[in-house]
């Protein structure tokens, strides 16, 4: 079992930026794949980025296109923590956001693939 708890979010003007963290604990999850997802209200769960284990100490990081060049994931397997770093935030960008984490998911970019989930934190962009 994994447990995942998320921290960061909160109120930020357009352009601000915030850094969100997905502790782990329960199990070191340095070879687990590790997404981050938004959910908006009435709108369905999507993907914002993966930080994906390849082999060894080697990630992979994909983004989804509405934030590329914006958001950076990344992690500290020391502290057991993947971050999202988001920065030049824009009102578009206020969501729920998730980490999820699982050891091999058929579609990095699919919530059903991702075992583990945190609770959420809430991230609000004003204009």
């Amino acid at each position: 079992q994994v447990q995942l708890v998320e921290s960061g979010g909160g109120l930020v003007q357009a352009g601000g930026s915030l850094r969100l963290s997905c502790a782990a604990s329960g199990r070191t999850f340095s070879s687990y794949h590790v997404g981050w997802f938004r959910q908006a209200p009435g709108k369905e769960r999507e993907f914002v980025a993966t930080n994906s284990w390849s082999s060894g100490s080697t990630y992979y990081a994909y983004y989804a296109d509405s934030v590329k060049g914006r958001f950076t994931t990344s992690r500290d397997n020391a502290k057991n923590t993947v971050y999202l770093q988001m920065n030049s935030l824009k009102p578009e960008d206020t969501a729920v956001y998730y980490c999820a984490a699982d050891r091999g998911p058929s579609d990095y970019k699919a919530p059903y693939s991702y075992v583990y989930w945190g609770q959420g934190t809430q991230v609000t962009v004003s204009s």
